[in-house]
This record gives structure tokens, C-alpha cells and sequence, in this order.
């Protein structure tokens, strides 16, 4: 029993009713325990403080703090930075793995709010924050936290090293499942993480694997037009790859994006969707699936209603793409996607326009496809060449040089629409020619090298046709090519290269190409490393080369210096370059002829012609004004062919000169019919107009060859005589003979030495005060004398020879002739042979190749003659030498002449300035004294040695080995390549050199060794032999003789040799010139004789008082 208290009855009845009632009954609060902190309500306004809240251990404070930073950090960038200051993100970082899930989603909010900010980014990459998000993407997560954790992924997926982190974590597979989240700023996250991180290749091929695609067709369907979008950027990226492409056809993904064609609400997602379906029409497979449904018509036709530039240019792009593949250019033909293409080119957008023409050019793979934008499209984008857009200009004409090349019949329809003649387009039919053309040109100096290559391509194309061609030459094609030809780009080079040679087969434009100064660059491509560039500029300069002012301009630039060095290497070598060097040389023979020494019966040699000799190598070939100018020198004489009057000359060079402009314009032309007024006006402005032109010319006048009237008789005398002849072999004998007599007639073999033509050259060089010799002039002339007029008439009427020069001033002329058919066999035709004509010894003489006469006229001649002619040479070279040396006062030597002095001779010792110098012209004879100090030997030490030397088993006071007492001395000689002992006088003074350098200019007035080095001189001159090296010690013996000095004084007196009699065993080889003889006792006799010198080619001494003669003899050979 409960007893109650009446003053608390009515609350206890309270109680118990509410107890009944189910109501539960508060009790009275308990006081708290002591040790307990009262809460502290505080109302914070900075956020260093909510910062500091961060640190607290209260779950409470936390979860407050973070949404209070959170909301701080929403409200505007710059707080996101203050917060990054206060060091707000490190004690998140913390937090994001905190055990209480609200203090974990607050702690990722503020990160993924916050993750926008570029510097927010960098330190959360440093803290490698990108695994803790990719943890709290676990399906039992809350929907909050997928939010904001893949949206700061998302924000973070910018940088490369996060994909890669994000890849390398695992982060994907979460990624792609929560596409399916039904949360749709989840889904949006999610989706443009996967977005950026699908932009690398090895993310693309792994969401591939991951099945991505059926989520990405499902939000396709969103309600969302921001997903949408995302999700076709996705599908346009990793639907590069064709193994997606397959998955997206077999997932039935074309019909969602054909479906999303045709809702004209989702309009604004259609340029996305044609970037898709471009790629999948890249498959043929795929394009024939959507072929077979319909949906190809129903994009075509989409894309000619579509009015949206966007949607225009990415469904160019997409047929673009497309007809890559043979395969499908032919499937869009059957759809005629030809007349869309056309279509667009008329839309007002460039970009539409750079599309549509990109798509042409693909599409020109096909030949249907091809002939079907022929003529309606090469004038749509003929038009474009007149835009402003340099871009729209580029697409406009690579288009017409895919429409033109290897197809004739598209290129004829560019002609004829350029010329009106195509009943299509009947608004254009009133352009003009040049409306077509001048485009086309002017688009070769445009600041794209797209454009100027593909421009180039189009009248390269055109060109195939005659009448284009000259239509295009008349636009001045070739000046415009010059420019091209200057580009750094090897695309343009080798296109510019190779339209000079399509229109370099007429010579007006090549007349054009060198007043342009283009030939110039057009030499410089030839050094490109580029190998289609190089190509291309040889087989210009091989058309360019067609005729001989452009192939002597092209030579004069230094093409062929340039092909000579690229046919040496066997890398650089091709068949382009072996054509344009011969090329250039058939189109310059006097350049042939000096550098190969070799005219072929098809170098028909014409008026202009020279022959200055062999060229040394690298040295410059000058043209023959150049040579005009150069005074009188000693040098060979150039041999000129000119048979044209000088009238001729002077209006050949009037042509070829660009025409002067008057002064009075337009006035010039008199008017008829306009009364005695007009007419005396007209009178007196053409008086003033000719006075201008004389002044013009008087200042303009151009160098004229001289013309050779000799030289026109010689060919209208052979024509009267030899002409009638009724075989070749007839003409041929009949012209040498002719040549033969015209050139100081036949020539004895043996004295040959003797026909002093050298002096006659001379003698034509003083009259004309000019180097350049008329071959008519000509009237004592060797062998490359009449060989070069043989061939010159020979090419005049008619008779093949060809023209070939050798050593020695040899020249000789090859001809072909067929013999008579053997006896008994009528009718046989002989092969014919190989003949020299005989010049020289007996003209008209047929010597067959190979034969040793053959051998013989060209350079050979037994051994005895050779030797006596070599020495000769040598020695009147150097004896000339030596007169030039006394004649300026070099000198005390008395030089006098003997004969012709007071004639025209005297003037001439300079001029000729060490010619060789003959008995039977002028005659010196030179005296001085000997001092003999030095005794090289004496008789009784002399003997026989068979070599034709004076020899001597020892030198004078030689005692046992002991030379010391003698008057020589001995030192090694390696002259000649040789190592032997000389044998010089002791009181030797002054060096030698200036020896060495007497025969050096010896050898180099010997005519038919220009370009060798002196040491392949000499082995040409033979004087590597025993015999031939004795001639050094006579020369230089000579050389101090009309010095003045003794003979054994500053001079060489022989060579020592170790095959001697006993006892010494050694041959001193002494020099005759170097001794005197005295049979005892008496005087003397030192004097010289040059008569005798000249005439036998060694030096002899004269008879001493008892009759005594000591010569030096010449070896004879059996």
C-alpha cells in the first residue's frame, strides 16, 4: 500500500495517468558530474579561429568547423586562397580518413569545393591526396561523399601525373560504376573525370575493357543535357579506336546517335554526335551496317537541310575522315555525298568552306566521285582563290590539284571552263581566260606553302595540255616561279623545280626564266639534301639546258661544277643528274670541249665557238668576252669560229637585248589624216625618237665577236667542191685535203720540229692585239688546228665527224665510213669502221682505229725522235724563259741580235714573252767568259761509260775516300721524285731555288699540260728517264752561263752514281757544258753557240786550239 502525500496528490495522478497513457515521464535532471566542462557556445567571425577549430578531438567542433569552412569557401575564389594560407588543407587531409562519416563528408566537401583553385590543386598533388578520394568511392559511402570526392578527381584530372596516378590507384573501375549512381552530380562528376583521363591512350584502351559503354549509352538518355554532352565527348574520344567502334555498333549505339540526328530538340548535341559517327564511319563495316538501316541517307540528308555551320563543317570533317578507305569513298559515291560537298562550298562560313574542300580532296581518290565534282566544282573553287582567307585559299587549291592530277580529262575541264566552253554554270561563261589563270598565279606568292605547292600542282597539271600551256606562259608563269624557287620549303622547291621543267620546253619561257634571274635558284637547289628536290631541279636544268644562252648561263652559275660533284657520289648520283651534265655540255660545246676534250658527231659546232684549251679543275671557265678583255699575254691563243657577218652579229644581239623604252610614250605614234600640221609634228617626233634610239645604243653597246670572212669563204669553197662528191668517203678525203692546204699543207714526219706555226700564232696575236685568234686567220696551223676547222666545215655540210684532243697540241678527227662489199658478194652491207683522217703527213689518208698508225698520229713516235723532240721542247721553253729574264735587264750578259733587227720583230721580244724562239726567226748568239776555278775531274780518271755522259771515276785531289782537297762537294738531289747524289761546285753562293723555278716556268709554257700537276707534267714530258734528267743539269748550267757567271760557280755540275769502275766504284756524270778541255797547256775557248744548241738540242762545246772536240752525245736508241 502506497501512501500519498494530499498536498502532492494531484501530481502523482498526473503521473500515473500519463503512465497509463504511454507517455513517458521526465525525470528530474541530474546535476552534472564535477569533472565535467559546462558547454561553451562561441560565436566565431574569422577563419583563423574555425582553422584552429580543426585540431579539436570533438567530433562535434569538427563537423561544425568543416561546414562553416565549407560555406566560407564557396562564396568566392579568393577565400579558397585564405584558407590555403591559414593551412587549412593539411588538417583536412586528416580529416578525410576521420572514423566519423559526417566529419568525412564535411572534411571532402570543403576539399572538392575547393580543388578548382590552380594553387589548391598543386598542394593536393603534393599531399598525393588522389588515393584517400579514390578510397571513399566504396559503394557503402555516402552519395554526398561520391559527390564531392569525384569532383575534386574530376578538378585534379587536368594534370598528366594525376591521370597517371589516378590509373596507376585503381581509380577507373569506381569511376565507371558510379556512372550509374542515382545521383545525377555524381553521374556528372564521374563522367568528366573519365572524360579527361580517357584524352591518354592507355586510360582509352583500358575503359574499353571496362565495358564503358553501355553507362555512356544510357546517359545518352539523360534528362540532363550537360550529361548528354559529356557522355558524347567521351564516346567521340574512345571511339578512335575500332575495337569501341565494334562494341558501339554491336551495343546498337549508332541508332542512339542517328536517334539524336533526328530530334530536332536535342539540336545542340547534334554537332557532337556527327564527331562520333565520323569516327565509326572510318570502319567499312560499320558504314555499310548504317548503310543498310538507312542512316547514311538520313545524315546526308540531314546535312543538306542543316543550316549550322558547326554541324556543316563536322560532317565534312566526318566524310573526311571517311574516305580514307577505298572502300568507303565508294559506298559514299553510291550515296552521291558529291553534290553535299558542293553544297557546302556555297555557305557564307570559311570554316564550312575549308571543310567542304578537304572533303573534295579525299573524295578525289575515287574516279567516279572525281568526274562527278569535275566541272561543277573546279569553278566553285577556282572562286575561292580570290579569298581572303589564307586558309579557305589553301583548301580551295589543294582541292583542284587532287581534281587535275593524273587525270587528263578533269584537267581538260579546268581548260574548258577557263575558256567557257562548258554549258555548265552559265553565269560564269562571261569570264575571261584570265579570270581562270591569273588566280592560279597569283596564288604563288601567297604566305601559305600549302597553297603556293598546290597552286604549282594545278598549272603543272594544266600544263599537260599544249593550248593551256601557252595560255599559262602568257601569264607569266615563269617570273612568278622565281619566288618559289627562293622558299626554305622542300615541298615548294620540289614543286617549283618541277613546273620549270613542264614549261621550260618552250624558249620563250626559258627566255623568261633568265631575264627573271630564276636561274639562279634553280642552281642553288641542286645542292639540297633533299632527294626529290635535287631530282627535280637536274631535270630542270636539263630542259632549261635545251638551248645554248640559258645552258652557258646555267654553266656560268656553276650548275656544271655542281652536277660534276654529284655524279661522283654514288649516293647523290641518279639518272636525272648524268642528263643534265651532258645536257648542259651538248648545249656549250667550247665548255665541252675544255673540260672532256670530246666533240661528237652530234655536237654540230656553230658560230660562237672557242677553244681555250684544256681547263684546269675548279678553275672558272670564262666566256669569250670575258677573254676579249684580258691584254695580250704569252698564254695559248683562243681559237674563235665565227662565220656570220657582223651585221648579223649586231642584230642577233638587238634581238636578244631587251628593247629600250622611249622617252616620248605614246606620243611617238603620228597620227594620219589630221592635216600638214599634224604630219609635220609626227615628222618631227620621229627625227627626236631615232636621235633618242642612236643615243641608247651608243650607251648601251653591246661586245660583238669578230666575224671570220675567211672563214665563210672556206665553207661556201667546200660546199661548191666537195658536195657534188658522190660517197662520204670521198667528202671525207677531199675536206682534209682542203683543211691540209688551207693550213700550210702536208707535213714531213720528221720535220715536224721544224713547221714553226708557234711564231705564227704570235705574229696574229700582235696584229690583232687580242688573244681570240679567227680560225681563218689561221694559215700555219698543227694538229688541233686543222682538226677544229675540219669539224667546223664538216658540220656545215654535212659530214659526221667527231673531234678529239690529246696531248702535245694533237688533235684528230673520227669518222665512220662503211666499206665496199667483199668481191663476189654484191650487196653485203659492212658495219662500219672507225677512221682518223690524216691531217698532217698525208691529208686525206684514212688511218683505221686502233691501228699503230692510228696510235702513232694521235700521240706516239718511236722512242729516238720522242726523246730528241721532248728535250727540244723542254729547252727552247726554258731558253725563252731565259731571254724574258734579259730582255728586262735582269742581266750584264750582252744580248744582240743577229738578224732581223730593225723590223717589226723588235717589238715583239716582249709581246711574245717567252715563246719558243727559233734559228730561222731570231737568232742570239751570247758570250761571256769562263773562270775556271773549279776542275771536276781529269782525263785520265775519264772513260766510257756507254750512257752518252762525260764520266769520270773520280773528281780532281780526290785522295783515296778523301774529297776535302777536291772543288765539289757532294749533297742528296730528290728532284723528279728520285733520291740521287748531286755533284755542285764547292764555291757554290747563292742558293738554287730560283733554278728550280726556271724549270717549273719551263714546263708550264709547254702547251697541252694545262690542269696537271708538275710532277704528271714531267711524266708527260718523258723526263723521268736517264737521258731526260740530264737535261736539268744543261739547263741550269745555262741559266748561269747568261747570268754572267762561270759555269762551275753557283751551278750543278752532275750527279755521282755507285756503279763506277774499280777501284772508287762510282761515275761522276758531269755535264759538258760545265767543261773545258786542255790537252796540256793554252787558252781556252768557252763560247756557245745558241745556233747549235737549237738545232741539235744539246749543248756542245767548241773546238780547243789543237782541234780537240768535247761533246756531250744523246744516247742512241736502236
Amino acid at each position: 500500500m502506497i501512501l500519498v502525500d494530499p498536498s502532492n496528490f494531484s501530481s502523482v495522478i498526473s503521473v500515473i495517468c500519463d503512465y497509463l497513457m504511454g507517455k513517458k515521464v521526465k525525470k528530474e535532471a541530474e546535476p552534472p558530474p564535477k569533472d565535467v566542462f559546462d558547454p561553451l557556445l562561441i560565436e566565431s567571425k574569422t577563419p583563423e579561429t574555425v582553422v584552429l577549430m580543426l585540431s579539436s578531438p570533438e567530433t562535434e567542433v569538427l563537423t561544425k568547423a568543416c561546414d562553416a569552412l565549407y560555406k566560407f569557401a564557396s562564396k568566392d575564389d579568393e577565400n579558397k586562397v585564405t584558407l590555403l594560407g591559414l593551412g587549412a588543407l593539411e588538417h583536412l587531409y586528416k580529416l578525410i580518413s576521420h572514423e566519423d562519416p559526417i566529419v568525412r563528408r564535411n572534411a571532402i566537401m570543403v576539399f572538392g569545393i575547393m580543388a578548382s583553385n590552380h594553387d589548391v590543386k598543386k598542394l593536393l598533388r603534393e599531399l598525393d591526396v588522389t588515393n584517400p578520394l579514390i578510397s571513399q568511392l566504396a559503394p557503402e559511402e555516402d552519395v554526398v561523399i561520391h559527390e564531392f570526392a569525384t569532383l575534386c578527381l574530376a578538378h585534379m584530372a587536368v594534370e598528366c601525373t594525376t591521370k597517371v596516378k589516378i590509373f596507376e590507384q585503381g581509380g577507373l573501375e569506381p569511376l565507371i560504376r558510379l556512372l550509374g549512381s542515382p545521383d545525377p552530380d555524381v553521374q556528372k562528376n564521374s563522367l568528366e573525370c573519365i572524360y579527361l583521363l580517357v584524352q591518354d591512350f592507355q586510360n582509352r584502351a583500358a575503359v574499353s575493357e571496362l565495358n564503358v559503354i553501355p553507362p555512356l549509352l544510357e546517359l545518352l538518355e539523360s534528362e540532363y543535357p550537360v550529361i548528354q554532352l559529356l557522355a558524347l565527348q567521351t564516346l567521340e574520344i574512345i571511339s578512335k579506336d575500332r575495337e569501341t567502334r565494334i562494341i558501339l555498333g554491336e551495343k546498337n549505339g549508332l541508332d542512339c546517335l542517328l536517334k539524336i540526328l533526328e530530334t530536332d530538340e536535342l539540336s545542340d548535341l547534334h554537332v557532337e554526335t556527327l564527331a562520333v559517327l565520323g569516327n565509326c564511319l572510318e570502319d567499312v563495316h560499320i558504314l555499310q551496317l548504317i548503310q543498310q538501316t538507312g542512316g547514311l541517307k538520313k545524315l546526308l540528308s540531314l546535312l543538306g537541310v542543316s543550316t549550322v555551320p558547326d554541324i556543316q563543317k563536322n560532317a565534312a570533317k566526318a566524310i573526311t575522315k571517311a574516305a580514307c578507305d577505298s572502300e568507303i569513298r565508294k559506298i559514299l559515291n553510291e550515296e552521291e555525298v558529291e553534290k553535299c560537298l558542293l553544297k557546302l562550298l556555297e555557305t557564307g562560313s570559311d570554316e564550312v568552306k575549308v571543310a567542304a574542300s578537304q572533303a573534295i580532296s579525299a573524295m578525289c581518290e575515287n574516279a567516279d566521285s572525281k568526274c562527278a565534282l569535275g566541272l561543277q566544282g573546279i569553278p566553285q573553287l577556282v572562286q575561292l582563290l580570290s579569298s581572303d582567307n589564307e586558309e579557305v585559299k589553301e583548301a580551295a587549291v589543294t582541292a583542284l590539284a587532287s581534281l587535275t592530277e593524273a587525270s587528263r580529262s578533269n584537267a581538260r575541264c579546268v581548260k574548258e571552263w577557263l575558256y567557257g566552253k562548258v554549258p555548265l554554270y552559265t553565269q560564269m561563261l562571261a569570264a575571261a581566260e584570265a579570270e581562270g589563270i591569273e588566280p592560279l598565279v597569283n596564288t604563288l606568292s601567297a604566305q601559305r606553302d600549302g597553297a603556293i605547292a598546290s597552286a604549282i600542282t594545278v598549272l603543272t597539271n594544266l600544263a599537260m595540255q599544249e593550248s593551256s600551256r601557252v595560255s599559262i606562259q602568257s601569264h607569266g608563269i615563269m617570273s612568278a616561279l622565281v619566288e618559289p624557287l627562293h622558299s626554305t620549303n622542300s615541298q615548294v622547291q620540289s614543286k617549283a623545280a618541277f613546273a620549270v621543267a613542264a614549261f621550260g620546253c618552250d624558249a620563250v619561257a626559258r627566255t623568261e626564266l633568265r631575264n627573271a634571274s630564276g636561274l639562279g635558284p634553280l642552281v642553288e637547289l641542286l645542292h639540297s639534301k633533299n632527294d626529290e628536290v635535287r631530282r627535280n631541279a637536274c631535270w630542270a636544268v636539263t630542259v632549261c639546258a635545251s638551248d645554248e644562252p640559258t645552258a652557258v648561263e646555267l654553266c656560268r652559275l656553276g650548275a656544271l661544277d655542281i652536277l660534276e660533284e654529284i655524279n661522283l657520289s654514288t649516293k647523290r648520283k641518279n639518272k636525272f643528274s648524268e642528263a643534265a651534265l651532258e645536257k648542259l655540255l651538248d648545249n656549250n660545246l667550247s665548255q665541252k670541249y675544255s673540260r672532256l676534250g670530246y666533240l661528237s658527231s652530234s655536237n654540230i659546232i656553230t658560230n660562237g665557238f672557242y677553244d681555250c684549251g684544256q681547263i684546269k679543275p675548279g678553275a672558272k671557265f670564262l666566256s669569250l668576252e670575258e677573254l676579249s678583255m684580258q691584254e695580250l699575254t704569252d698564254r695559248r691563243a683562243i681559237i674563235f669560229i665565227n662565220a656570220k657577218p657582223q651585221e648579223d652579229l649586231a642584230v642577233e644581239k638587238a634581238q636578244d637585248s631587251p628593247p629600250p623604252t622611249s622617252k616620248l610614250g605614246s606620243k611617238e605614234k603620228a597620227r594620219k589624216g589630221k592635216g600638214k600640221k599634224e604630219e609635220e609634228k609626227a615628222k618631227e617626233v620621229t627625227d627626236i625618237t631615232l636621235k633618242d634610239q642612236e643615243e641608247i645604243n651608243l650607251e648601251n653597246s653591246l661586245w660583238l665577236p669578230p666575224s671570220d670572212i675567211i672563214l665563210m669563204d672556206y665553207i661556201n669553197d667546200a660546199s661548191k667542191t666537195i658536195l657534188p662528191l658522190t660517197t662520204t668517203r670521198e667528202q671525207v678525203v677531199a675536206l682534209a685535203q682542203f683543211v691540209a692546204d688551207r693550213m700550210g699543207g702536208s707535213i714531213e714526219r720528221d720535220k715536224l720540229h721544224d713547221f714553226s706555226w708557234e711564231l705564227h700564232i704570235s705574229e696574229i696575236e700582235f696584229e690583232l692585239k687580242c688573244n681570240i685568234v679567227p680560225i681563218g686567220k689561221i694559215k700555219k696551223g698543227t694538229f688541233y688546228h686543222r682538226a677544229l676547222l675540219f669539224k667546223v666545215i664538216a658540220d656545215r655540210i654535212g659530214i659526221g665527224c667527231s673531234l678529239v684532243r690529246g696531248n702535245y697540241n694533237r688533235a684528230w678527227n673520227e669518222v665512220k665510213l662503211v666499206d665496199d662489199s667483199p668481191k663476189g658478194i654484191a650487196g653485203l652491207l659492212l658495219p662500219p669502221q672507225e677512221y682518223i683522217v690524216d691531217l698532217m703527213f698525208e691529208p686525206g689518208f684514212l688511218i683505221k682505229q686502233g691501228s699503230a698508225k692510228a696510235d702513232q698520229y694521235k700521240h706516239k713516235m718511236d722512242s729516238k725522235k720522242a726523246a730528241v723532240l721532248d728535250r727540244e721542247f723542254v729547252f727552247l721553253a726554258a731558253l725563252g724563259n731565259v731571254v724574258l729574264l734579259k730582255c728586262g735587264g735582269a742581266s750584264k750578259t750582252d744580248i744582240r741580235r743577229k738578224k732581223n733587227s730593225g723590223n717589226k720583230m723588235d717589238a715583239m721580244v716582249v709581246e711574245l714573252r717567252g715563246r719558243y724562239f727559233r734559228e730561222n726567226s731570231i737568232d742570239y748568239f751570247l758570250s761571256s767568259k769562263h773562270n775556271l776555278r773549279s776542275r771536276p775531274g781529269t782525263s785520265e780518271k775519264k772513260y766510257n761509260s756507254g750512257t752518252g755522259w762525260p764520266s769520270f771515276s773520280e773528281a780532281y785531289g780526290t785522295c783515296g775516300r778523301d774529297e776535302s782537297k777536291t772543288n765539289i762537294m757532294r749533297r742528296p738531289d730528290k728532284s723528279l721524285g728520285l733520291t740521287r747524289t748531286e755533284v755542285v761546285c764547292k764555291q757554290l753562293r747563292k742558293g738554287i731555288e730560283m733554278v728550280g723555278q726556271v724549270q717549273r716556268r719551263a714546263v708550264k709554257l709547254v702547251t697541252g699540260l694545262e690542269g696537271k700537276s708538275y710532277e704528271k707534267q714531267l711524266r708527260e714530258l718523258g723526263l723521268f728517264s736517264l737521258e731526260k734528267r740530264r737535261l736539268r743539269g744543261d739547263l741550269i748550267t745555262l741559266y748561269n752561263y747568261l747570268k754572267g757567271g762561270c759555269s762551275q760557280c753557283d751551278a750543278h755540275l752532275g750527279h755521282v752514281f755507285d756503279d763506277g769502275p774499280t777501284p772508287s766504284g762510282q761515275r761522276f756524270c758531269i755535264n759538258s757544258v760545265s767543261l773545258s778541255f786542255k790537252p796540256g797547256s793554252g787558252e781556252l775557248y768557252n763560247s756557245v753557240t745558241c745556233k747549235n744548241i737549237l738545232e741539235t738540242g744539246i749543248a756542245t762545246a767548241n773546238l780547243n786550239q789543237n782541234g780537240t772536240k768535247a761533246t756531250r752525245g744523246v744516247k742512241q736508241h736502236e
